[in-house]
């Protein structure tokens, strides 16, 4: 197939790629920085936001796979929300309409989105046909909520485009667990190796996760499966309490103690690392009904498990290993 990946320069769309290119699909990425480099893809030029000689490469392709936004590892300031909103609403409905003006549209979108677009909540599990929408919950800051705007707009951006010949799907992704440098794994893990991998204000908010392995195969499921479309969310069944989400990975890491911090530590070294403390106190507690419906086998159902081979391949340059032989896959 030919698969047009906007904004599929990060961490996420280098291990897509390599993952495709290595099942023989070409990848053509669509980028804002002319001189980006991407192994074993094309790179053509875009600005996220109006039509151009790009849309040239969705006309005759088979999928599409939006990844474009502002990344989240920021301050959440009311400038850097609006870039986050702007980024992928803009992005989403510029390439809504570039497939509804293609004589050859592509038989599916795939739509980055979030799981942070449910509830906060240490309950229930959230899937697709029960999971609670997020808003303004009580006993969370204010501005949680506009994350769950940006998801619900997002989203919206590509329910609306005029696509009538291309399924859509809804990435809802949770954290995503690869050992290439740069992702949240590589993250979690140079703060354990320093001894820091404790449980962030008690630790009792749920960590949702995926291995970078199964969401590269779970891709491959929705680009060849035509009767799935909509909301899908990508985790795993097994999201974890942080503090024995923590507590397994440095097992895994061979580290004994990890120093636990408060609720103020944690502001404070958001601060200094221009990150967000809602990436770790809000509880993310998302399970993958519609997978699971679809027969999809987990090869790293469960946390401890992925952590063991995570840290074993973190030296790992590019997040993608050979694919294991089919009979050789756990079922989740």
């Amino acid at each position: 197939m030919k698969i047009v990946m906007p904004g599929g320069t990060g961490h996420l769309g280098r291990l897509l790629t390599g993952s495709l290119r290595t099942a023989g699909h070409e990848v053509v990425v669509l980028s804002r920085r002319p001189d980006a480099q991407v192994p074993g893809a094309r790179v053509v030029p875009w600005d996220g936001g109006t039509t151009g000689e790009w849309a040239a490469e969705l006309d005759g392709s088979d999928a599409v796979i939006n990844l474009a936004g502002r990344s989240v590892n920021c301050r959440y300031t009311d400038a850097n929300l609006r870039e986050m909103m702007a980024s992928r609403v803009d992005s989403a409905t510029v390439v809504g309409a570039a497939i509804a003006q293609a004589a050859q549209p592509p038989r599916v979108w795939l739509q980055m989105s979030t799981a942070t677009i449910y509830a906060h909540t240490y309950e229930h599990a959230n899937d697709e046909a029960t999971g609670v929408l997020g808003g303004s919950e009580a006993g969370v800051p204010a501005y949680w909520a506009y994350s769950v705007d940006i998801a619900r707009n997002w989203e919206r951006a590509q329910a609306d485009a005029p696509t009538p010949a291309t399924r859509k799907v809804a990435l809802r992704t949770s954290i995503v667990m690869a050992p290439a440098p740069g992702g949240a794994f590589d993250m979690l893990l140079r703060l354990t190796r320093r001894g820091l991998g404790g449980p962030v204000a008690g630790g009792r908010q749920y960590m949702s996760w995926i291995h970078g392995d199964d969401l590269a195969r779970a891709v491959d499921l929705l680009l060849d499966r035509d009767d799935l479309a909509g909301p899908v969310n990508l985790a795993t069944a097994s999201p974890l309490p942080m503090r024995v989400f923590m507590a397994a990975l440095r097992e895994a890491a061979g580290v004994p103690i990890g120093l636990p911090a408060t609720r103020w530590m944690a502001e404070l070294g958001a601060l200094v690392l221009r990150s967000d403390t809602e990436l770790l106190l809000k509880s993310r507690r998302v399970v993958p009904g519609r997978l699971l419906d679809a027969g999809f086998a987990f090869e790293f159902p469960t946390w401890p498990e992925a952590a063991r081979d995570l840290v074993a391949r973190a030296g790992a340059t590019d997040g993608v290993r050979p694919r294991r032989a089919p009979g050789r896959r756990r079922r989740g």
